[in-house]
Parts: C-alpha cells; structure tokens; sequence
C-alpha cells in the first residue's frame, strides 16, 4: 500500500531558520508599566517613611501621598501595612547586601567574606528600627533574608568551601540555619534579654557552624571591617 502527501498543502511556518534571531518578549502595555511604577513608587516612598519613623509610626496614607498614588490605590499593591513593610525589608536587605558585597571584594579570604556579612546582618538588625520592628515575626523576617541575601550568603559559603576554608556539606541548610540563629539572637538582645556584647559569641558560634573549630572562628571575627558605603536613600 502507498500514500501520496500532497507537500504544497503542508505549512512548516512554525520551523524557524536557525540562524533567525530569537524573538523579543512583546512590549509591556501602559496599564503593566503604570503598575509597575506605582508599586516602586509605593516601596520607595515605604523606605523612606519606614527609616524615618519606623514601621509602627509610618501610616499608608502618608505613603500614599509621598507616592502621588491614591490612598485606596494602596491596596491594590499591598493588603496590609505589614506586607509593604516586608517588601521594604527585602530591599534594605538587598541594599545592604550589594554594599557588603563591595567591601568583601577587597577581601583575600573567603572565610573572612562571610564573616564579615554574618556580623554586619547582625548588626544591623539590633541597630535599624526597620528591622527591629519586624523582629517579633522571626519567620517573616528570616524567610525574607533566606530568599533576598541568600543568593549572596550561599555563593560565600561555597567559595569558601571550595577553597577548603569551610566543611559544608549543605550550604542551603546552613544559611537557613544561620537567618534563625540571627533573628533569635537580635530579638533578644532588642528586647533586654541578652546584651549586646553576645554579638561576638554569637557570630563566632555561627561561624563554628561551618565546620571549623573556635579558634579560628573567633580570629575571623575578630578581623578588621572596613565601613560600609552609605545607605542610598529612596528619593
């Protein structure tokens, strides 16, 4: 038995050349953009309220204004106070982790990298009243640091294995670890329970879990921190 296809009634236009550039993604529409540059206004107008009186005294109608978007457009973007609040955070998070970023550059020691990151966090969530405030929901906060500085956090704790300055056998489950342990101790020390001096302990203890002994966690943390570049501000 024989078949016959007649080739003239077949469409290959979906076989691309394969040499043919790729396709753009199709222009964003203007409702998309608007909403776009509404949230970023929100989030930065956030910031700004946020760093000046803290999360508790900032009110959405003042974002609002701050963001020229409409009081009850707000809502739109966030369902409550507290989820642009996070929002927030994860870009203070991500401000501070570019500007450690810039400093450990400097650094010869891998091990010193994340040493220096792991004290700087801790700091700043004792001495930032952004952070201070979102300490009582340790699971929100930690989430967001595993998520936002994770990328940055991981990738240290694998050049430093690598280079033999760590045992780690699973990065993602130490710096899970590691985001706990920081809110754990941040919140008590906010809340009186613990002094701030535990800082060193606490960064040498957390250092210790990368596998190496305390002597030498407590040499890293002990180094020199050179200053971190200031804060860009939101407006």
């Amino acid at each position: 038995m024989t078949f016959e296809i007649d080739f003239d009634a077949v469409t290959v236009d979906f076989i691309a050349p394969m040499n043919a550039p790729p396709k753009s993604a199709p222009p964003k529409g203007r409702v998309a953009l608007r909403q776009e540059r509404n949230r970023e206004s929100l989030i930065r107008a956030g910031t700004r309220v946020m760093s000046e009186k803290g999360i508790d005294s900032a009110t959405m109608q003042e974002i609002a204004e701050i963001a020229d978007v409409g009081a009850g457009t707000v809502y739109s973007y966030f369902k409550s106070k507290d989820e642009l609040a996070v929002a927030v955070m994860e870009r203070v998070m991500h401000d501070l982790a570019l500007r450690i970023e810039k400093v450990t550059d400097t650094f010869a020691d891998p091990a010193q990298v994340y040493a220096f990151g792991v004290r700087t966090v801790i700091e700043a969530a004792i001495g930032d009243v952004r952070w201070r405030q979102l300490l009582n929901r340790p699971e929100v906060i930690a989430d967001a640091m595993f998520r936002v500085m994770g990328p940055f956090a991981m990738r240290d704790l694998r050049n430093a294995t690598t280079a033999g300055r760590f045992k780690i056998a699973d990065v993602e489950l130490t710096w899970k670890m590691a985001t706990f342990a920081i809110f754990g101790v941040c919140l008590a020390v906010s809340q009186g329970q613990l002094p701030t001096s535990v800082i060193e302990e606490t960064v040498v203890r957390m250092l210790c879990m990368t596998g190496i002994g305390a002597a030498e966690a407590a040499d890293l943390a002990a180094r020199p921190r050179p200053a971190l570049a200031p804060e860009a501000k939101a407006f």
